[in-house]
This record gives structure tokens, C-alpha cells and sequence, in this order.
């Protein structure tokens, strides 16, 4: 009976066994199945994305192809109306164009030579058109170009070519916490003869003793003179740039530099707010940390006080007289 229960435990065992390594393979072959389903879902995702992208970039091509066809069409017609314009209008029309796109590159750049050019341009055409009828819009393009060449633009080249000295100059400007040397004092006074007793006569007192007292008399002037030397009496306003470390020297002339050169391509880039900041910035640390009663220092105070002034935004005054002529003349009064 023992051995039959037991046969049949075996048997159940044995099947129980082959069902869970069934399960078992089963489980890792639905496992690399779902594995691979995600690794080719992933890569049809990226597939989506890429094509999204493509997608995108031909969209705004598209775009940028219909701006353009746009843009040609807006021309064309443009064209169209200038071809059934008389002479007049279109030439007109024209200094009126020429006079637009002027006042944008003044206002970019910053300087009246587009104007002046525009409005130099203009007169010589209507000059060579001789029509009596535009004679009113010659005589507003003289005084528009009178008003604009009266403006004072800033001449960006020599204030750049000011501070690049100034940038030069910096390394050699004295600081304060440098003591330069001091140049050789005047020979010392001759010392004043010692007052003797009125009962010792010259004559008694011994040599060695009047010796004696010329050598002392001499070395303590000496002295003097090289303590008074070691001594120099300087206003500081600032007393923190007396206890500046030789290694923070070189970082104070480097901010220095990097404040004119900023102040440089802010003038160049015609960003006079942001040069005058520079420039102040630039000047407080010369009046901080450096001998004042240096020539250098001046100098240099005085190259920077220099583009300070001049760097200023000038508006250029606009063309309204040409305009209110072309207008007038255009609607025929």
C-alpha cells in the first residue's frame, strides 16, 4: 500500500514538475515576445518622430515657399501699378521709397549718411528731370538736407582709436598702493654752529671736541632727511585701495581694460547708454585706485572724459518737408 501511495506521489510529483517548467517556458517566451513587441513599438515611435520632424521641416518649407510667392505676387502688382503710373508719379514714388528705406538705416545705424545720401540722390534726379511742377519738392529736399547736416554724429573711429590708447595706457598708470620713488632731496642745509658758553672762548675748547660735534651735527641731518624721505602725506578718499595686494593689482588694471573695451563695442554697436555706464565705471576705478597726481592718470582721465562726452545718441531729424512735398506734389496740388 506504502509503495503504491508512494508510486503514485512520484507520478504527481513528475507531472506537477513538467507542468511548471512548462509554465516556466512559457513565461520566458511570452517575456522575449513582449520584449521584442516593445523594442519594435520603440522603434516605430522613433520612426513617428523622425517623419513628425520631416514633416515639420517640409510644412515650413512650404511656408517659407508661400511667403516668398507672397512676397513675388506683392511685387508684381507692385510693378503692375508702377508700369501704369506716368513719369511723374514714378519718380515720385521713387524718392519717397529711397527717403523710407534711408530713415531705416539711420535709425539701425545710428549715422545720417543714408539720409544725406538719399537726399542728395533725389535732387540730382529731379535736377536732371527739369520738370517746374517738382520745383516745391527740390526746394524742401535743400532744406531737409540743411537740417540734417547740421546734426553732429559721433565719429565712432576716433573714439574707438581714444580708447584703445586709454587701454594702452592703463598698465602704466601708477596705483596708489605702489609709493613711487620719491626724486633726490636738495643737499642739507649747512649745520648751525653749536652755542658755546659765553666763559669757554673758541680758542680754549680742545679740537676733538669741535670734531666731534661737526660729525654728530652732520649724521643727525642726515638722518632727518632719510626719515622725512620714508614719510609721504597723501589725501586717500578711499582707504581700501591703499590695501590692495600686489595680486589683486593685476586684476583691477584687467577689470579696467575689459570696462574700455566693453564701452569700445558698445560705441560700435552704437549702444551709447550702455558706454556711458562703462565708462563711468571705468573712470571711478581710475579715481579709486590710482595716484591722481599721476600725468598719466590725467591723460588717461582726460581720453576717457573725452569719449564720454562726444558718445551720445544724436536724433537725426526726419525728412517731413520732402515728404509733405512728394505727398503735395503726388495728389496733384
Amino acid at each position: 500500500m506504502l509503495a503504491v501511495l508512494a508510486a503514485v506521489s512520484l507520478t504527481l510529483a513528475f507531472t506537477a514538475q513538467q507542468k511548471v517548467s512548462t509554465l516556466q517556458q512559457e513565461l520566458v517566451r511570452r517575456q522575449q515576445d513582449s520584449q521584442g513587441v516593445s523594442s519594435e513599438a520603440r522603434m516605430l515611435a522613433k520612426q513617428a518622430q523622425e517623419g513628425t520632424r520631416e514633416n515639420a521641416a517640409k510644412i515650413a518649407l512650404l511656408e517659407a515657399r508661400l511667403s516668398e510667392v507672397a512676397i513675388q505676387r506683392g511685387q508684381l502688382e507692385e510693378l503692375i501699378q508702377s508700369l501704369s503710373r506716368s513719369r511723374d508719379e514714378n519718380v515720385l514714388v521713387d524718392i519717397d521709397a529711397g527717403l523710407r528705406v534711408a530713415m531705416q538705416q539711420t535709425a539701425i545705424t545710428g549715422s545720417a549718411e543714408p539720409l544725406v545720401a538719399a537726399l542728395k540722390q533725389a535732387d540730382e534726379r529731379l535736377a536732371r528731370y527739369n520738370q517746374p511742377r517738382l520745383e516745391g519738392v527740390r526746394r524742401a529736399i535743400a532744406r531737409d538736407l540743411d537740417k540734417v547736416k547740421a546734426v553732429g554724429v559721433a565719429d565712432l573711429p576716433s573714439l574707438s582709436i581714444k580708447l584703445d590708447e586709454a587701454v594702452r595706457m592703463v598698465d602704466e598708470l601708477p596705483l596708489l598702493s605702489v609709493a613711487e620713488p620719491r626724486k633726490a632731496a636738495s643737499a642739507p642745509p649747512a649745520p648751525k654752529p653749536m652755542q658755546r658758553s659765553a666763559a669757554v672762548s673758541p680758542e680754549a675748547s680742545p679740537s676733538w671736541i669741535k670734531s666731534w660735534s661737526d660729525t654728530w651735527s652732520n649724521a643727525s641731518d642726515r638722518v632727518w632727511g632719510e626719515v622725512k624721505s620714508l614719510v609721504r602725506v597723501t589725501r586717500i578718499d578711499h582707504p581700501e585701495a591703499m590695501l590692495l595686494a600686489p595680486e589683486q593689482a593685476f586684476f583691477v588694471r584687467e577689470n579696467l581694460k575689459l570696462r574700455l573695451l566693453n564701452a569700445r563695442l558698445a560705441l560700435l554697436s552704437r549702444q551709447y547708454d550702455t558706454a556711458q555706464s562703462d565708462l563711468m565705471a571705468a573712470h571711478g576705478v581710475l579715481e579709486k585706485y590710482f595716484d591722481r597726481s599721476s600725468r598719466r592718470l590725467v591723460l588717461t582721465s582726460d581720453l576717457i572724459r573725452q569719449v564720454s562726452t562726444q558718445a551720445r545718441q544724436v536724433a537725426v531729424p526726419r525728412p517731413d518737408d520732402t515728404l509733405a512735398a512728394v505727398a503735395a506734389a503726388s495728389a496733384g496740388r
